[in-house]
């Protein structure tokens, strides 16, 4: 049997929604600056339509281009088209620097144009407490706000900012009517002479000049369009369904954006004052054409939308990091799910900066603007280059007419987005665009540093295949002579009444495997002179013998863990049997790691542990239903033996279960599904009952859902622990760990041995 949790998208109108808040909010705010531009220079009546005319046509190439890299790229690690694959690791590590940063300002602008929104109507909010503006203090708590509706995963922000989204489409398009019943129908003047070199302004500037400084300054509009790349992975469907559908709300989005530059953009122009520092042009026009209710309402309906914006930036941040997370660029703590399937720890590390970047530099969008159209240029010309570079394979590999065409519009698309990233840096340098050649560096060195940790990702899927596509694949872990032996178990205890409820447990496997029990008491403190635990252990071991077991017993000191995993090693233990009592809350969790979570990670024996409470049954009941969590990889096979070693002695029932997590295969679910089929059917013939399940998108969260929802007496899974390598191990700080910390039932650990880590 198998299942699927989903809690993707599902249609182009929602992903329109989800992700277009940042280019829909574009008509509210770039304006502004481009017009106050082309005013002062005292050009405005020649660069205007041809500007727009200009970025029109941007949108369109650019649109088209995307539509490519939609195909090419939907694992959301970047909207670039830079594959890995394809161009290497420096060029995901780019692309990667620069999205995260053009995220980060996109949450910083749109939050900063939200407050001047509000502040439009509420002009006390400009006025100060403790030397920080109250509109600054409101954008660090919608700042907040915002983080934590997106960390309640996709769902939950369609529904909170969706309809923001759609209302701001309603209000463009209400404008766009409004604009052709009030003033009538025009569209911006082309006139060729902007593009001319001749001298005309106060400041002598060409008219080129300025009409793509102008062109530089409106091309904001474009920031979001990498949105709906990096939101492909968040679809329902295959590849190409996916890519098809985040195209379908790339052109909803873009085509309202274009016609409201287009119908729109001259009322802006012929009724704005782009000099009133008070109100901004958009609000001004708003008032020129709405009545003043549908003008007010109109305001609430930009500041909803730019919270969506926001919170189009954060899922863009999440998608991204879990495309580098799988791909080895980020710790992967960086980019673990949380139980509502997304990536939650980037958002928050975003909101403090923004939270911190309000405070400091206030919340006026001039201050982000300029780096944010750097990076909006530089990566709108990597993506240009690398969709020519593609377009142009295709091409050679098969000729044909739209081919070429395909080529040429790329061409083009690249080579307008390459001026104007040549435009900003010439006239933005010094005032912050400088700041790329650090911010990238920096964030390069990191992704390099976190890559070569480690190491490249592990091919399961190639590896899958390669099973798949062989005969009577059989993993080298149940081959002859894989059996687990348990012949001495390490137990060990505290004194109290809790560590001593593993001791049922214990004596069920002892008695069942005619294993030795071995118990261990440590003085952590030194303070013990050892008569009192000496006397324990002497109890324990005279019980235990007269219940038919053999049985031994030590007094170590120092560190729990460490004397733990040591005495192990030193008696050579086949397991470890503990309780664990783990921190009651979370903030405990941050500043406290169990006994046993330390143990696991510093040993190479399989570790059984078992956090009692009040409500817990499974150490009166025999392993029945043991649970075990597989993911196709030969680290994973390593929990296989030791089915056996429960699975005989208490006729157990055994659930294989995957976690479709991270895959880009459209065929990884069927491929994984025969995997497991596979283990299931060599199981069956040594005459262990076994089924198959995949379920979920968040490994630990879904291991312990299943685990309660199918009764499980036991989880068993593998992690590679201290593995006999320098690379730590992904899995133990996101899933065994949570799995650790959080079951209520008991957990068999396998820790990957040197030689499958190697």
């Amino acid at each position: 049997m198998s299942a699927a949790v989903s809690r993707k998208l599902s249609n182009s109108f929602e992903g329109a929604l989800a992700g277009g808040g940042d280019p829909a909010t574009s008509p509210l705010y770039v304006f502004g600056p481009f017009l106050k531009l082309i005013v002062l220079a005292g050009v405005a009546r020649v660069t205007f339509g041809a500007t727009v005319w200009l970025a029109v046509l941007t949108v369109i190439m650019v649109s088209a281009m995307y539509r490519q890299v939609m195909i090419w790229v939907t694992d959301g690690s970047g909207g670039s088209g830079l594959s890995e694959e394809e161009f290497g690791g420096w060029a995901v590590k780019i692309n990667a620097g620069i999205t995260i940063v053009e995220y980060t300002l996109t949450f910083l602008v749109s939050m900063a144009a939200l407050v001047t929104f509000i502040a439009d109507r509420l002009p006390m909010l400009n006025d100060a407490i403790a030397g920080f503006q109250y509109r600054a203090l409101l954008a660090v708590i919608l700042s907040v706000l915002t983080g934590w509706v997106v960390n309640l995963g996709p769902k939950v922000t369609v529904r909170a900012f969706g309809p923001a989204t759609a209302a701001i489409l309603l209000l463009l398009w209400g404008m766009i009517f409004a604009t052709v019943y009030k003033t009538g129908f025009h569209l911006p003047d082309l006139n060729f002479q902007a593009f001319s070199l001749a001298k005309s302004g106060p400041h002598a500037s060409s008219y080129l000049n300025l009409t793509f400084a102008g062109y530089a300054r409106i091309l904001a509009l474009m920031t979001g369009i990498e949105v709906f790349a990096n939101l492909v992975a968040g679809y329902e469907g295959n590849r190409a369904e996916r890519s098809r559908k985040a195209f379908g709300s790339l052109v909803i989005i873009m085509g309202t954006t274009v016609l409201s530059m287009l119908i729109i953009g001259p009322a802006i122009f012929a009724h704005a004052d782009p000099l009133n520092g008070n109100v901004s042009v958009f609000t001004q026009v708003m008032d020129f054409l709405l009545p003043p209710v549908f003008s007010y309402a109109g305001t609430l309906i930009g500041v909803a939308v730019l919270l969506s914006a926001c919170a189009a930036a954060a899922q863009g941040i999440q998608n991204l990091t879990l495309g580098l997370r799988f791909r080895h660029y980020i710790p992967p703590k960086l980019g673990s799910r949380n139980r509502h399937g997304v990536a939650d720890k980037p958002i928050w590390i975003m909101v403090a900066v923004a939270a911190l970047c309000f405070l400091g530099f206030g919340t006026g969008e001039d201050t982000y603007l300029t780096l944010y159209a750097t990076g909006v240029f530089v990566l709108l010309s990597m993506t240009g280059w690398a969709a020519a570079n593609r377009s142009g394979r295709a091409a050679r590999a098969s000729f044909s007419g739209t081919k070429i065409l395909n080529l040429a519009g790329t061409i083009i698309a690249a080579l307008l987005t390459t001026g104007a990233t040549v435009t900003i840096f010439k006239e933005r340098f010094f005032a912050g665009a400088w700041s790329y050649l650090l911010m990238i560096p920096a964030l390069y060195a990191v992704f390099g540093y976190y890559r070569k940790r480690y190491g490249a990702p592990p091919a399961v899927e190639d590896r899958l295949g390669l099973i798949l596509s062989g005969q009577g694949y059989v993993p080298q872990t149940l081959l002859g002579g894989g059996e687990a032996l348990l012949d001495k178990i390490l137990v060990p205890l505290d004194g109290t009444a809790r560590s001593e409820q593993i001791l049922p447990m214990v004596h069920m496997l002892a008695r069942l495997h005619k294993a030795r029990i071995e118990f261990l008491a440590i003085d952590e403190n030194g303070k013990d002179d050892g008569r009192e635990q000496a006397a324990y252990l002497d109890s324990l071991i005279r019980l235990t013998s007269g219940d038919g077991l053999a049985a031994g017993g030590k007094i170590l000191s120092g560190d729990a863990a460490e004397a733990i995993a040591r005495h192990a090693d030193e008696i050579k233990a086949d397991m470890i049997a503990m309780a664990s009592f783990g921190e009651p809350s979370v903030i405990g969790r941050l500043f406290r790691e169990s006994v046993a979570s330390k143990v696991v990670k510093r040993t190479l024996i399989p570790t059984l542990i078992v956090r009692p409470d009040d409500d817990w049954r499974s150490r009166y009941v025999p392993f029945r239903n043991i649970l075990v969590a597989l993911d196709g990889s030969e680290a994973a096979e390593s929990v296989l033996p030791y089915i056996r070693l429960f699975a005989y002695g208490f006729h157990s029932k055994v659930l294989l279960l995957s976690v479709p997590d991270g895959s880009e295969s459209d065929t990884y679910g069927a491929t994984i599904r025969a995997y497991l089929e596979g283990i299931s059917a060599l199981l069956a013939e040594e005459g262990v009952e076994a089924e198959t399940l995949l379920a979920g998108t968040v490994p630990g969260q879904a291991i312990l859902d299943v685990a309660h929802d199918r009764g499980a007496d036991m989880i068993m899974m593998a992690s590679h622990g201290r593995a006999g390598t320098a690379r730590p191990d992904i899995h133990m700080g996101s899933v065994t760990d949570k799995v650790l910390q959080k079951a209520d039932r008991p957990v068999f650990i396998v820790p990957l041995t040197s030689s499958v880590a190697d």
